[in-house]
């Protein structure tokens, strides 16, 4: 195991599922590719960083952004689950 593993572990244990006083859960929407967002995403940092980018997220950076999960912070997403993910993300909370 590699201290990068267990740093990411340990902060997945931190940040997920996170609920501050006086704040709601985020409630991802319903769709294809949701389980996997959820399954995934939430290891390393809480869903409202999902809605928080939305605004500016086009399919191309929605692809980036789960490229650099993987590829640079070593999120463990399936290469058949990163096209889900990216799909979700880009029907769910991208922009045209």
């Amino acid at each position: 195991m590699t201290k990068k593993t267990v740093w990411m572990g340990l902060l997945a244990v931190a940040v997920s599922g996170t609920a501050w006083a006086e704040e709601d859960q985020i409630e991802l929407k319903p769709g294809i590719g949701r389980e996997q967002v959820m399954a995934n995403c939430v290891m390393c940092h809480s869903l409202d960083m999902i809605q928080i980018n939305s605004p500016f997220m086009k399919k191309e950076k929605w692809a980036a952004t789960v490229n650099k999960m993987r590829n640079v912070m070593g999120a463990p997403i399936s290469d058949e689950d990163a096209v889900l993910i990216v799909d979700y993300l880009t029907r769910q909370y991208g922009v045209d």
